[in-house]
């Protein structure tokens, strides 16, 4: 089991499906981050935004995991959005182009001023 545990929790805001993300992003991750994804998507949310905050640590399973969010976003119509990378997530976001497919932002209040569906950017 890794040092650092991943955990994800789903909650609404602004008409945003927010996936908090806590822990070390990697094989692991993979059954709670899909569930949490399956529990954010129930919702029909039009947007869905990965918050990072919480992350210690992303490998290449974790990037890939990631990217089948993409896949299973897009086959629903739906937006991924991302906050709260570190400086060098943000990095490897930006070298792998996952950064051409998801809208990032420094923060969840940013993200979610700026995400489809939601009271701020509908107003």
């Amino acid at each position: 089991m890794p040092a650092n545990r991943f955990e994800a929790g789903v909650r609404h805001q602004q008409g945003v499906a927010v996936i908090d993300l806590r822990g070390e992003v990697d094989a692991f991750a993979d059954e709670a981050l899909n569930a949490a994804y399956a529990e954010a998507s129930s919702r029909d949310s039009a947007c869905i935004l990965l918050n990072f905050d919480g992350v210690d640590y992303i490998n290449s399973t974790g990037i890939a995991l990631i990217v089948g969010l993409l896949a299973q976003a897009r086959t629903s119509h739906r937006r991924l959005l991302a906050c709260g990378l570190s400086d060098h997530y943000l990095e490897v976001f930006q070298i792998t182009r996952l950064a051409d497919f998801l809208s990032i932002f420094p923060d969840e209040v940013s993200a979610l001023a700026n995400a489809p569906g939601s009271a701020e950017a509908d107003s």
